[in-house]
C-alpha cells in the first residue's frame, strides 16, 4: 500500500488503475469523525494506492473524484442541460395590449407542501 502526498498525483493514478481494470477495481472511502480524518483507498488486487489527509479543503476534490469514478463505472458522462431558447429578434413592445387572461388563481390550502400543524396538548 502506497500512501500518495499529493492530491494531483492520486487522483491521476485513481483513474489510470480504474482503466487499466474496471472489473477488478474498488474504492474505499473511510471517514474517522472522531480524528476528522478522510482516507481514499483504490485498489485492483495488484496494486494499492491510498490518500490521506485531515483537511477539509480536499472535499470539494474528493467529490470530483467521487463523480469522474461513478460516471466511469456507470460508462456515462454528465448531460449539460441545454441552454434557454434566444428571444426572438424583435420582441413584441411591452405596453402593446394584448390578448389577458381572465382566468384567476385561488389561494386554496398551504403552499408549502401542505403539512399541518399538530394541536397541542392540553394540559391538565
Amino acid at each position: 500500500m502506497v500512501y500518495i502526498n499529493s492530491w494531483q498525483e492520486y487522483q491521476d493514478a485513481a483513474e489510470a488503475l480504474y482503466k487499466k481494470a474496471p472489473f477488478k477495481t474498488r474504492y474505499c472511502v473511510k471517514w474517522k469523525s472522531s480524528e476528522g480524518k478522510l482516507v481514499l483507498k483504490i485498489t485492483d488486487n495488484v496494486s494499492c494506492i491510498k490518500f490521506k489527509t485531515y483537511s477539509s479543503i480536499y472535499l470539494n476534490r474528493f467529490e470530483a473524484l467521487n463523480i469522474s469514478l461513478m460516471e466511469k463505472m456507470q460508462n456515462r458522462r454528465v448531460v449539460q442541460p441545454d441552454p434557454p431558447p434566444s428571444e426572438l429578434a424583435d420582441p413584441p413592445a411591452r405596453n402593446s395590449p394584448g390578448p389577458t387572461s381572465s382566468v384567476t388563481t385561488a389561494a386554496s390550502g398551504p403552499t408549502s407542501g401542505g403539512v399541518k400543524k399538530k394541536k397541542a396538548k392540553k394540559k391538565k
